[in-house]
């Protein structure tokens, strides 16, 4: 005696195509980014780059970046002795070079440095210090004739705000 049976082959409608490719399609976006392939995409070197690691990125919209604190960092022996303080100038650059990889990643400016043009709003709300992660959301607010761009900033250790302001940048070739 034999036994029949039925196999159901399920083929996917053209709308879970459409979403798989989908899928497939944003998964192949990077969305983090290591401190190697950072030093790939900035001109920064050791001592000024301040950006660890990318946690989070949305091509052309924003950037999430990691700042890990230590005492050992060259500005701190005068910056204040028996307090170290990070300087906030130094925040702010830490901040623009994690907008840095949003600019970096546009297919319009390859090729091009983008440097400080202009620093608005800025505010210091805590101090950072050694043993802080400086977690820094820089994101996009406009891009004109593909030379400047408007960036807003954010810079939190524990979810505490410690900086915030926006950061004019400008394409030089």
């Amino acid at each position: 005696m034999s036994i029949l049976t039925e196999v159901n082959t399920i083929t996917p409608t053209s709308t879970e195509s459409e979403a798989i490719n989908e899928t497939t399609i944003i998964s192949e976006i990077k969305t983090t980014f290591t401190s190697e392939e950072i030093q790939k995409l900035l001109p920064h070197r050791y001592p000024f780059l301040l950006v660890d690691k990318i946690i989070d990125y949305v091509p052309g919209k924003k950037a999430v970046g990691v700042k890990n604190v230590t005492i050992n960092e060259p500005h701190f022996p005068g910056h204040f002795p028996g307090r170290p303080l990070m300087p906030g100038v130094l925040i702010v650059e830490a901040m623009a070079q994690v907008g840095g990889i949003v600019l970096t990643q546009m297919s319009s400016v390859e090729g091009g440095l983008f440097v400080f043009a202009g620093i608005d709003k800025v505010r210091f709300r805590r101090q950072v210090v050694p043993g802080d992660q400086l977690v820094m959301t820089v994101e996009l607010l406009w891009v004109k004739q593909r030379r400047f761009g408007k960036m807003q900033g954010r810079a939190e250790v524990d979810g505490q705000l410690a900086c915030e302001g926006e950061l004019m940048f400008s394409l030089v070739n």
